[in-house]
């Protein structure tokens, strides 16, 4: 195909109308939750003995999350590091690599997705147990002491509570 044929082609299917394809193109956020789950996917068979995902739990989630730390790109020291809570140490260290909590949040958010979107049961969902949301928060925790990063939580807004009403106390004084 010559580039003036695939630019025709492309101009036509940039003048038809969304409706009008019939292969739609996933989103980045599609294609991203379909490569993640047969990533999983494939972790589960490679194991010593492949586990189905139909016995898969929540350890096998977490033993997966590990894995993936030797893939990661995030700086995180350990307890005995001198540059241990700098935001931005002034020379390089030993300490290791790990997932960045961010990427680990979204991965497990777009895996739960998928899990319930492949016909597993949002009550056996092994990405959205606790033992998963606890792990996240310590990794989130342990990495933001590790890196100097300081996470704030927002306070709750308070709800106007009975008997206080603002009238009385307005600050005017009122001469009865």
């Amino acid at each position: 195909m010559s580039s003036s044929d695939r630019g025709k082609d492309l101009a036509e299917e940039s003048s038809r109308s969304p409706g009008d394809q019939s292969i739609t193109t996933p989103s980045r956020y599609e294609s991203q939750k379909r490569r993640d789950w047969n990533t999983f996917n494939q972790y589960l068979r490679n194991q010593r003995q492949p586990i189905p995902l139909s016995q898969c739990n929540s350890n096998h989630v977490l033993e997966f999350l590990r894995y993936l730390d030797q893939f990661g790109k995030t700086k995180v020291h350990l307890q005995g590091c001198m540059f241990y809570g700098q935001p931005e140490p002034p020379a390089p260290c030993t300490c290791p690599l790990r997932q960045a909590w961010g990427s680990l949040d979204a991965l497990i958010g777009r895996l739960r997705a998928a899990y319930e979107e492949n016909g597993g049961s949002p009550e056996t969902n092994p990405f959205a147990s606790t033992v998963i949301r606890v792990y996240l928060r310590e990794v989130k925790e342990c990495q933001a002491k590790a890196r100097g990063i300081v996470y704030k939580k927002k306070p709750k807004k308070a709800s106007p509570s009975k008997g206080d009403d603002d009238s009385s106390s307005s600050g005017f004084l009122s001469f009865s």
